[in-house]
């Protein structure tokens, strides 16, 4: 953890109090957010895909052009205070949603165990089972839908 970083700031302060660096650190790595969803309009459903988007690293479960995600890919979602609280989709064991719902930050996050494998060891990460947008078809993504959600 930086030293720029406020000890527990994320048990001392709001998702809209926090600093950049902090917000930042308050991800836990899982890539979830990154993974395709199809909205059914007239269900209201969300269909979670396990295809992440292209600039996502399957195996690191991050983003391989981070600082310039928007350029390559102009519907990628920035999460802010505001759209964690309205994204119901945001798996239970997230972060950001953690301390948007006043619960404690789960054990294997990295900012309690010092160790950013352990997301992935816990089995929270989408490393096992996401596959790339650049390898399945459009034409074909419904097939790899993996969860449906209300909205």
């Amino acid at each position: 953890m930086t030293s720029e970083l406020r000890e527990r700031f994320w048990e001392r302060y709001t998702l809209e109090e926090l600093t950049p660096a902090e917000w930042e650190a308050l991800c836990d790595g899982c890539g979830q957010c990154c993974l395709l969803k199809l909205h059914d309009e007239d269900s209201q459903e969300l269909a979670v895909l396990n295809v992440a988007c292209r600039l996502l690293d399957t195996h690191s479960c991050e983003c391989s052009d981070y600082a310039n995600r928007f350029a390559y890919v102009p519907d990628c979602t920035q999460l802010t205070p505001a759209l964690v609280k309205e994204f119901t989709w945001l798996p239970t064991t997230c972060g950001y949603r953690r301390v948007a719902e006043g619960r404690k930050l789960a054990g294997w996050h990295p900012l309690l165990s010092n160790d950013a494998e352990r997301v992935h060891r816990k089995g929270v990460s989408v490393r096992s089972y996401a596959v790339s947008q650049d390898d399945v078809p459009e034409h074909q993504l419904e097939s790899h839908i993996i969860a449906i959600l209300p909205m």
